[in-house]
């Protein structure tokens, strides 16, 4: 099948630099209702079977432009959420606390399922959890769009495609409505076809896992 992992639009708290990931968070900003109506364009060619939100208010804003104009109903599950910082929720972004969010993340990604967001959960609750709701999509449709959160997309691609790696996640933020776009299934694995609109290099192909084939790859 066809994924894409679609970062919800703006929010206040990203424009204060806040890790806010509790539910149900804050909705869009003005220009984070403008990323949500720019996705209909922005995907037009896409031939999605389905779209998904988190239940976190500001992915179902996100999603539903592009729902709407596809005909189709937003499928909200609570396994696509961000990330639950815990004890660390609502720090500033450039913290020291933020840091330790975004180092356990990825220590997730590279295997250390057994490690705990302080106060939240472990890296193999998360992945069950956003696994379960890809498996759904897979098993109902050839293309889906799931409308997720920057952290969680990062740590799910970079422990699940097989030509991304925790490197390159974690040195390519995804900016708003910034979306990753993946091929394959559950069972055989999942290869990154795009990152925010550049081209990665598949599994197999020479150099680093992650690099960009063509194209630029900013934060």
């Amino acid at each position: 099948m066809r994924l894409l992992l679609v970062r919800h639009g703006q929010t206040p708290t990203n424009v204060d630099h806040l890790l806010d990931t509790a539910a149900p968070g804050p909705g869009l900003t003005e220009l984070g209702e403008r990323q949500a109506a720019a996705l209909v364009d922005a995907l037009a060619d896409e031939n999605l079977d389905a779209v998904y939100a988190s239940i976190l208010v500001r992915t179902r804003l996100t999603a539903a432009p592009l729902a709407a104009a596809r005909g189709l109903d937003v499928h909200v599950r609570d396994g696509i959420r961000e990330v639950f910082a815990g004890d660390l929720e609502m720090r500033p972004g450039e913290s020291a606390e933020a840091a330790l969010y975004m180092r356990t993340v990825f220590a997730w990604a590279a295997g250390d399922l057994d490690l705990r967001m302080p106060g939240g959960e472990s890296g193999a609750e998360f992945l069950a959890r956003y696994d379960a709701v890809v498996a759904e999509a897979a098993a109902g449709a050839s293309a889906a769009a799931l409308v997720s959160h920057g952290a969680a997309i990062r740590a799910w691609t970079a422990a699940r495609a097989r030509n991304v790696d925790v490197p390159f996640a974690a040195a390519h933020r995804l900016a708003n409505t910034g979306t990753v776009i993946l091929e394959g299934d559950p069972a055989s694995g999942w290869q990154v076809l795009t990152w925010a609109g550049a081209t990665v290099r598949p599994a197999g192909e020479g150099g680093p896992a992650g690099e960009p084939a063509t194209g630029r790859l900013g934060d």
